[in-house]
C-alpha cells in the first residue's frame, strides 16, 4: 500500500468543506495492495478467539445468534467460549450473512497503519472494523452511526467514517439525514429513513469513501463478487466533551 493521504485523496477542500457535511465518493484514491487479503481473513479467524461482539455475523438487519455458528468449549477454568464451526460459518454464509470483526488494527498491522496515518492527519484516535460480504444480502439494512461502536473504546463520542475498499464490490446507497450532528445515546427521535436515495455508488478495489455521522445508508455486495471493506472511525469532541 502506498502513504497516499486519505485526507488528500478526499480533496483540498475535504476539511473545510465536507468533514461533518457531506459524503464523499474519491475511486481509485489508494493503492491497496499489502493492506487486508482474503487470506489475511482467514488467518485471523484461525489464529484467534474471536466472541461476539468482536466478531458477528448479520443478515437482513438482525445479528445473528452465535450459537448457529459456533460450538461452546468448556475450559478447565469452568468458563465457556465459542469456538468457530467452519461449516456452520460457512453456511450462513452462503445463506446471506455478512462477517463483522471489529478492531481489526489490533490483530492486522497494515490495517493498524493506516488508521495512524489517517490519525495523524485528522488529530484525532482512529479505529477499525472490517466487513466481508459474500452475497446480495444487506447485513444491516437502512441504518446510520451515531458513535464509534468499538466495544473497547469510550462512548461519549460520535463517529466519522471512511471506507476503503479493499477487494471485490460494494454498493453504498446513501439517503441522507433526518437528524443532524446526532451523538451517542441522544434523546431525540431521528424519525424514519428516507425512502429516495441521494446517491448511489459502487466502490470498487482502491475506492474511499466518506460519510459523516447520521446520514443513513444501505450496503450491499449485489455487483456479482464478494465484498471486503475496511471502515476507519474517528472519535470526535465535541462542545459536549468540553462541558463534561
Amino acid at each position: 500500500m502506498t502513504h497516499t493521504s486519505i485526507a488528500a485523496c478526499l480533496g483540498e477542500d475535504f476539511l473545510a468543506q465536507a468533514l461533518h457535511r457531506e459524503h464523499r465518493h474519491v475511486p481509485g484514491a489508494i493503492d491497496v495492495a499489502g493492506l487486508m487479503t482474503w487470506d489475511d481473513l482467514n488467518n485471523i479467524l484461525a489464529a484467534h478467539r474471536l466472541e461476539p461482539p468482536r466478531m458477528q455475523l448479520s443478515r437482513d438487519g438482525e445479528t445473528l445468534l452465535v450459537g448457529g455458528y459456533t460450538a461452546p468449549v468448556a475450559t478447565r477454568r469452568h468458563t465457556v467460549w465459542h469456538r468457530l464451526h467452519p461449516d456452520e460459518l460457512h453456511a450462513r454464509l452462503q445463506e446471506g450473512a455478512s462477517l463483522t470483526l471489529d478492531s481489526v488494527v489490533e490483530l492486522h498491522p497494515p490495517i493498524a497503519r493506516l488508521c495512524e496515518a489517517i490519525e495523524r492527519e485528522l488529530h484525532t484516535r482512529v479505529q477499525a472494523n472490517l466487513y466481508a460480504s459474500w452475497t446480495s444480502t444487506e447485513g444491516f439494512g437502512v441504518h446510520w452511526h451515531d458513535h464509534d461502536h468499538d466495544h473497547d473504546h469510550d462512548h461519549d463520542t460520535v463517529i466519522v467514517i471512511v471506507i476503503v475498499q479493499l477487494d471485490g464490490a460494494k454498493r453504498w446507497r446513501i439517503y441522507g439525514t433526518t437528524r443532524p450532528f446526532p451523538l451517542f445515546r441522544d434523546i431525540e427521535d431521528p424519525g424514519e429513513a428516507p425512502t429516495e436515495s441521494v446517491a448511489d455508488r459502487v466502490l470498487w478495489p482502491g475506492d474511499v469513501l466518506y460519510v459523516p455521522r447520521g446520514v443513513w445508508h444501505a450496503v450491499s455486495a449485489d455487483q456479482g463478487t464478494p465484498s471486503l471493506h475496511v471502515t476507519c472511525g474517528q472519535q470526535t469532541r465535541t462542545a459536549t466533551d468540553l462541558m463534561a
